[in-house]
C-alpha cells in the first residue's frame, strides 16, 4: 500500500468532526483551520446546527462543505422536531444534513413512520443541500435489517447512507459497509455512502476503501459519493502526507 497516495485521498474525503457534547464556538474556529492541507482539503466540517452559520463565515470559499445533524443521536420519532433542526440548518447555509433514522422504532415495526420522518427532512432540505441518513448498523446488528434499513433509507429521499452517530457501542464496521455498498449498487440513482463511527487510523480507512473499490469500482469513491465521518483520523493521516 502507498500510504501516502491513501492517506492523500482519504483526507479529501473526510468530513471533520466535532459533535462533542461540550463544543463551543472556539472548537469550530479551530476544527474549521483544519480544513486545508497540501495536497488536499477535506471534504466537509460536520458541526452542530447551531454552529452552521460560524463555519461558513470560517471557510469562506475554500471548497469545503459544511455537514450538520439532525434528530441526532436519539433518531426519534419525533417528524416536527426533526424538520424544524433540518430547516435551520439550511436556512443558516448548511450544505449536507445528516439524519438518524428512527432506528428504535425502525426495529419496532413502525417503518413506515420511521422513513415518513427522512422523507420530511428530505423535503426541507430542498433541492440544494444534501440529506446523509445515519442507519445505527450497531444496533440494526443483522445484514439483513441493515439492508432493509438502506432501502428505506434511500427510497424516502436520501442521497448519503451513512452508517453510525458514532455515539453507540458498535459504530462503523466492514460487515455493515459491504451490505451498504451492495444496496447502493443495486440502486437506480446515485447515492453516496459515509462510514463514521470508531475510524481512527489509516488502515481503518483503507479498508474501506478497498471494500468500496471491489464492490463499486476503483473510480468511485469520490467526495461526492464516499465520505469518512471522524474527528481522530486527521492527525493520523497527516503524518503520513507532507505539509500538513
Amino acid at each position: 500500500m502507498d500510504k501516502r497516495a491513501v492517506a492523500l485521498r482519504t483526507l479529501g474525503l473526510l468530513d471533520l468532526t466535532n459533535l462533542n457534547d461540550d463544543c463551543v464556538e472556539r472548537d469550530v474556529i479551530d476544527l474549521c483551520a483544519r480544513t486545508e492541507h497540501k495536497g488536499a482539503n477535506v471534504a466537509a466540517v460536520c458541526v452542530w446546527s447551531p454552529f452552521v452559520a460560524l463555519s461558513r463565515a470560517e471557510l469562506g470559499d475554500n471548497g469545503v462543505r459544511v455537514a450538520t445533524v439532525a434528530n441526532f443521536p436519539h433518531g426519534s420519532t419525533d417528524v416536527e422536531r426533526a424538520v424544524a433542526e433540518t430547516r435551520k440548518s439550511v436556512a443558516d447555509g448548511a450544505h449536507e444534513v445528516d439524519v438518524v433514522l428512527p432506528y428504535t422504532a425502525w426495529l419496532a415495526g413502525d417503518r413506515d413512520g420511521a422513513c415518513k420522518l427522512v422523507a420530511a427532512c428530505k423535503a426541507a432540505c430542498g433541492d440544494t443541500t444534501h440529506l446523509k441518513v445515519i442507519l445505527e448498523t450497531g444496533i440494526l446488528q443483522t445484514t439483513e435489517n441493515i439492508i432493509a434499513a438502506s432501502r428505506d433509507a434511500i427510497a424516502s429521499g436520501a442521497d448519503f447512507i451513512k452508517t453510525s452517530t458514532g455515539k453507540v457501542e458498535v459504530s462503523a464496521t466492514i460487515a455493515a459497509a459491504k451490505a451498504m455498498l451492495g444496496v447502493i449498487r443495486e440502486t437506480d440513482r446515485a447515492i453516496g455512502f459515509k462510514a463514521a463511527g470508531g475510524i481512527r487510523t489509516l488502515e481503518d480507512a483503507a479498508s474501506y476503501l478497498d471494500v468500496a473499490d471491489k464492490i463499486m469500482g476503483p473510480g468511485w469513491a469520490t467526495p461526492e459519493t464516499f465520505r469518512f465521518g471522524a474527528s481522530g483520523l486527521l492527525d493520523d493521516l497527516l503524518g503520513y502526507t507532507s505539509g500538513g
